[in-house]
C-alpha cells in the first residue's frame, strides 16, 4: 500500500494529492494548488442590454404569432362585411374612406361634433396582417432548396398587399369628355374640384394658378407667388344650388362683383351616392398686398362663365371647375358609335375614333377605344365609359395606376411558388423510393 494523505479546501475550490513517501526508484512529483477562479462581473450596461433584447425577443414574437394572423383575418372579413353592408347609407365613397382608407373607424352619435374610435380600419388592419407576414417569414423559414417555394409563395403575398396599399394611394380615376371634333389635353376629377385664377393679359397665352378644393376653408387667404394679389375665403359650401335673387328681396346678396348680387346661393346636405355627386360655390374677396378690398365675387360650378376683373392694368378671371390633370397630348374625338342590335334596343357595341397627337414626340395616329379594348399610352389607360345621348359625344374614363401589373405578378408569383414547392417534395420522396 502507497498511504496517501488527501488535503481538501474548505471551500471545495480547490484540492491536490501529496505522496507522504516515495518507492524506491520512483521520483517525487510536488503538485502546486491551482488558485481559485475570480468571480466574473457583469459587463456594464448588460441589464439594460439584457431588457432591451427581452423587450425586442417578445415584439418578434408578437408580430410573428400565428394567433395575430387569425386576429388579423377575422378582424378583415368583420370589416368587409361591415363595410359592404354601411354602402348602402354611406354610399361606396363614404364608405371606402370611413372603413378602408383609414386607421380607426369612429362613431358618434347624429348632430354632436364628437366622435370616438370603435373599430380598427383598414389600413391598420392591413399594415398589421403585412408586418405579421414579413415578420413570421423571416424568422420561421431560412432560405434553402426545399423552402424556396414557400419563399415565393410569401414573397407574392407581400406583393400583393403592397401593391393593393400602392393602387389606393397612387391610382387615380379621371374622366375625359369629348364631344365630335373636341381635342383636349387634360382629364377631369369626377367629385373633387379646383379654383383656377387665370391672368388673360396675354392674347396668346393664359397663365393659370389652381388650387384644390381642400384650401376653400372659410376665413382663410390663399396666396401664391404667381398671384400679385390675396384671395379671402368668406363663405364655402361644399355642396349647393343657386336661384335668381328675387328684385324686392332685402337679404344682403352673396357678393357684391360679377354674377353675385342677381344670384342666391344655398348650402345642401352633402351627397355620397354613386349617382350623384357635390356641386360646390364658394365666396370670394380679393385682396391688394395692402390689404385693400377689391371686391367679393361667388364662384360655383353652376356658374360656367369666369368671373372677371382688373387689377394693376390686368386682366383676370376667377372659376371654381372640376380638378384637371394636364397631359403633354392631345386627344381628338373623331366619330363617336353606338351600334345596336337591329329591331331593338340593346346595344351592339360603344366605340371612339380618336386621334392621338404627342407635340413632343412627333406621334400622331388614329386609335378605335371599344369595350375591353382600352388606350394603354403614357401609363394612362383609357377606357370607354359612356355617351352623349344624342350619340354625339363620349365619355372615356382615365385610370392613372402605377401598380397596377403588381397584382397578376403576385399571383403569378404565388401559383408558381406552390408548383415549386409540390414539385420539390414529390421529387424528393420519389428519389427517395427508388433507392430503398
Amino acid at each position: 500500500m502507497n498511504p496517501r494523505t488527501r488535503l481538501s479546501s474548505g471551500n471545495g475550490l480547490a484540492a491536490a494529492s501529496v505522496p507522504t513517501a516515495a518507492l524506491p526508484g520512483q521520483r517525487t512529483h510536488k503538485l502546486k494548488s491551482q488558485p481559485a477562479p475570480k468571480a466574473e462581473l457583469p459587463p456594464s450596461g448588460s441589464a439594460d442590454g439584457s431588457v432591451l433584447d427581452s423587450g425586442l425577443e417578445a415584439l418578434i414574437k408578437f408580430f410573428s404569432s400565428l394567433k395575430l394572423t387569425v386576429v388579423c383575418l377575422t378582424l378583415g372579413m368583420i370589416l368587409v362585411f361591415w363595410g359592404t353592408l354601411a354602402q348602402v347609407d354611406l354610399g361606396l365613397y363614404k364608405a371606402q374612406n370611413e372603413f378602408f382608407r383609414s386607421f380607426v373607424i369612429y362613431w358618434g352619435p347624429k348632430g354632436e361634433n364628437w366622435r370616438v374610435p370603435i373599430f380598427p380600419g383598414g389600413y391598420l388592419v392591413g399594415g398589421l396582417l403585412l408586418i405579421n407576414l414579413v415578420t413570421a417569414h423571416f424568422k420561421r423559414f431560412r432560405l434553402s432548396r426545399e423552402k424556396i417555394g414557400i419563399w415565393m409563395v410569401h414573397v407574392g403575398l407581400i406583393l400583393l398587399l403592397l401593391g393593393q396599399l400602392l393602387t389606393d394611394i397612387l391610382s387615380r380615376e379621371s374622366m375625359l369628355h369629348l364631344r365630335e371634333g373636341q381635342a383636349k389635353n387634360y382629364s377631369e376629377s369626377t367629385r373633387q374640384c379646383e379654383l383656377a385664377v387665370i391672368d388673360t393679359t396675354d392674347p396668346d397665352t393664359d397663365k393659370v394658378v389652381a388650387f384644390p378644393q381642400t384650401l376653400l376653408t372659410p376665413n382663410k387667404e390663399i396666396r401664391n407667388a404667381e398671384m400679385p394679389f390675396a384671395l379671402r375665403v368668406k363663405q364655402f359650401f361644399p355642396n349647393s344650388t343657386l336661384d335668381n335673387r328675387a328684385p324686392e328681396a332685402t337679404a344682403p346678396p352673396p357678393a357684391n362683383q360679377g354674377i353675385g348680387p342677381r344670384v342666391v346661393v344655398k348650402g345642401l346636405p352633402r351627397v355620397t351616392d354613386m349617382d350623384h355627386r357635390d356641386v360646390p360655390s364658394a365666396v370670394l374677396e380679393v385682396l391688394t398686398p395692402q390689404g385693400a378690398s377689391l371686391g367679393t365675387w361667388l364662384v360655383s360650378e353652376f356658374v360656367e362663365q369666369p368671373q372677371s376683373f382688373t387689377w394693376n392694368q390686368r386682366s383676370y378671371q376667377m372659376v371654381l371647375r372640376l380638378q384637371r390633370f394636364y397631359k403633354p397630348f392631345s386627344i381628338r374625338l373623331l366619330q363617336f358609335r353606338h351600334d345596336i342590335y337591329p329591331g331593338t334596343d340593346i346595344p351592339k357595341n360603344f366605340s371612339s375614333r380618336v386621334q392621338l397627337q404627342n407635340p413632343a414626340t412627333g406621334e400622331n395616329r388614329e386609335v378605335l377605344i371599344y369595350m375591353n379594348n382600352p388606350l394603354r399610352y403614357a401609363g394612362e389607360t383609357f377606357y370607354q365609359a359612356d355617351w352623349d345621348r344624342d350619340d354625339h359625344g363620349s365619355i372615356l374614363q382615365v385610370v392613372h395606376n402605377p401598380s397596377w401589373l403588381t397584382p397578376y405578378f403576385s399571383c403569378v408569383l404565388v401559383g408558381l411558388g406552390l408548383v415549386v414547392q409540390f414539385a420539390t417534395h414529390l421529387l424528393g420522396f420519389t428519389f427517395k423510393r427508388r433507392t430503398a
